[in-house]
């Protein structure tokens, strides 16, 4: 399945927030990713999290930060998850806010 995730910082710092989306209609099914449109992906899944809770646990390191964006609605795969994370550390790496794309095709 094919799916994207936002990776969005608040501007203040004190929210981050991770959407989850997937291509699931058939007809898209030969359709190559760079050309998928952003309507082509359905909204699945969003989480909110504590910024001062994410930034802890990115001080505790990587496995610590993984197991904080973990929730029972956003579960990713273990290569997944440490993208979000590489993601996420990247994002909290300046003062200000920002977000991130991140595509994934688990079949090719």
């Amino acid at each position: 399945m094919r799916r994207k995730y936002q990776i969005i910082r608040s501007a203040a710092g004190n929210i981050l927030t991770i959407r989850e989306y997937a291509v699931i209609d058939k007809n898209l099914q030969n359709i190559k990713t760079p050309v998928l449109r952003p309507d082509d992906y359905f909204f699945v899944f969003e989480e909110k999290y504590d910024g001062a809770a994410i930034a802890k646990a990115i001080s505790d390191g990587k496995g610590a930060l993984v197991s904080a964006l973990r929730t029972d609605g956003l579960f990713p795969m273990a290569p997944t998850a440490a993208k979000i994370a590489e993601s996420v550390i990247d994002l909290y790496d300046t003062d200000r806010g920002g977000s991130k794309e991140l595509f994934f095709d688990d079949v090719g």
